[in-house]
């Protein structure tokens, strides 16, 4: 069974900083027009840094959300840029660690049902302190959780970000 559409006309109603909002004239599998709405975004790239059996994490404010969040650092991807280097670079700003290599771990489709974003997982490797650079519009805090304790937080639902939740899982598949 074919489940391909295929665009008819893209059609932008917004255009800001971080998204693009479309408003698409589409045609479904069996040949009939739809309308499809999709976010455009850039995509971002985070990364997991085990040190000791810790988590680092970071703390932010999520506007959206309005509360404050528990993630592993990560970012939107700069034009061109390749997510392994936004990886890196998120890193060292958000945190001050600097890794010697980041490790693809996975790729994921947060909302697909709406948006065209990708995030890449990392895991970090060879990582030595340095200095924290955050953007200036970022305020952010960071800390190691022993791995028990963020699986706790996840499961009490205290970790709500997915990158987060998929990342840290993951460890507990490694077992």
């Amino acid at each position: 069974m074919n489940l391909t559409e295929k665009t008819v006309k893209q059609n932008v109603v917004f255009e800001g900083k971080i998204i693009r909002v479309r408003c698409d004239d589409a045609e479904l599998p069996d040949g009939k027009p739809c309308k499809r709405e999709v976010v455009d975004h850039a995509g971002g790239a985070s990364v997991l840094y085990v040190r000791e059996g810790k988590v680092l994490l970071v703390r932010q404010f999520r506007y959206p959300y309005m509360e404050e969040t528990l993630e592993i650092p990560a970012g939107k991807l700069n034009p061109g840029e390749d997510p392994a280097r936004t990886a890196a670079r998120e890193l060292a700003e958000e945190t001050g660690w600097q890794p010697a290599s980041v490790e693809h771990m996975f790729t994921i489709y947060p909302t697909p049902g709406y948006s065209a974003e990708k995030i890449y997982i990392y895991r970090a490797h060879g990582v030595r302190e340095g200095q924290v650079h955050p953007d200036e519009d970022e305020f952010v805090t960071a800390a190691f959780y022993p791995v028990d304790e963020v699986l706790s937080m996840i499961e009490k639902g205290e970790i709500k970000d997915a990158k987060t939740i998929i990342a840290v899982m993951s460890l507990r598949l490694q077992k």
